[in-house]
């Protein structure tokens, strides 16, 4: 099944490299994905993460989009309630007034953090409660009217930024169809509720001024060798990297600690986040992709290549948009 496919990049800061070496791989990849054929990068909001460099996920968009050209960018996702809507619509007013036609916003409502950090942020622990009146609030900065008498967002005002709500439950789901916009689903850590979640949303989809029809975006991790061994091999050192940072609390494992570790209930549980990860070969991976759309029920897949070694990285991508027949060449 041939569908779109996109890039969720966390900006990962890899074990001997600082958040600049981390700026600078990004910066790369996406000029290597505009010419592979992608259709769009992603970068989530996360805090207080020593391996995640994402944090001001708009001033890194801004950096990626002032060294490509054609790619579509955007925040997969923003946590809304950290901040003030007008704020979000001005900068992303901003992003898009200085790249117009290539900047996208998600909208998620966890805090993306700890409690510790959540205070930090001077976030009330309650305002995800305010999340659908705060997206609509959003939304109408960045249409032609405000929602708020007296309030304009410059720059965004009228700038139509596109709206993503991100999820991994049916909450997210009913607002999207609630709201008639795109509904992105966090399967590639949090595959628990991937099915029940998009029926729910198809079916009770809503159509509204930005969408006419349902439109489902699917996460999926992929980790693509020359050879299944390499993939393996791969995709093991990402486990050992991922129940080490979630679980170790920032203690540093030998790779048989991490292996104990991903044997106990809780490394059981970073196992299951992955559940839904293509590893393999380049046919392996395009079987995957193939089933994986089918199953998922979607529009398009984003791809997340939990690689920890930069040219293996590098490399799941290209073989994703070589198997994928991306139509190459940044021309949209």
């Amino acid at each position: 099944m041939r569908v779109p496919i996109s890039i969720l990049d966390l900006a990962s800061i890899s074990d001997n490299e600082t958040a600049r070496d981390s700026f600078a791989a990004s910066v790369e990849m996406a000029q290597h994905a505009e010419k592979w054929g992608y259709e769009r990068i992603w970068y989530a909001e996360h805090h207080n993460m020593k391996s995640i460099a994402s944090s001001a996920t708009s001033v890194l968009i801004g950096h990626i989009a002032a060294h490509t050209s054609t790619i579509r960018l955007g925040a997969g996702g923003i946590m809304l309630p950290n901040h003030s809507p007008l704020v979000i619509a001005e900068q992303f007013g901003t992003l898009a007034t200085l790249h117009p036609g290539r900047i996208d916003l998600g909208l998620g409502r966890a805090p993306g953090t700890d409690q510790k950090t959540l205070r930090a942020l001077r976030r009330d622990a309650s305002s995800a409660d305010s999340f659908p009146h705060d997206v609509l609030e959003l939304q109408g900065y960045l249409s032609d009217e405000s929602t708020v008498p007296g309030v304009v967002a410059i720059p965004g005002k009228g700038t139509h930024v596109p709206l993503y709500i991100l999820g991994s439950s049916l909450f997210g789901a009913r607002l999207a169809a609630a709201l008639g916009l795109p509904y992105a689903f966090a399967s590639h850590f949090a595959p628990d509720a991937l099915e029940a979640a998009v029926t729910a949303y198809r079916r009770e989809f809503q159509p509204s001024r930005q969408l006419k029809h349902p439109y489902v975006i699917a996460g999926v991790n992929v980790i693509a060798g020359d050879t299944k061994r390499d993939a393996m091999r791969l995709f093991e050192d990402a486990q050992r990297f991922r129940v080490t940072r979630l679980v170790g609390r920032g203690r540093t494992f030998t790779r048989e600690e991490a292996d104990l570790l991903l044997d106990s209930p809780a490394g059981q549980q970073v196992r299951q986040m992955g559940r839904y990860s293509a590893v393999g070969t380049a046919s392996d991976v395009k079987q995957y992709l193939d089933q994986f759309t089918g199953h998922a029920d979607a529009d398009e897949l984003i791809v997340l290549s939990a690689a920890t070694d930069r040219d293996a990285w590098m490399r799941s991508l290209e073989i994703v948009a070589e198997v994928s027949e991306l139509d190459r060449g940044g021309s949209r």
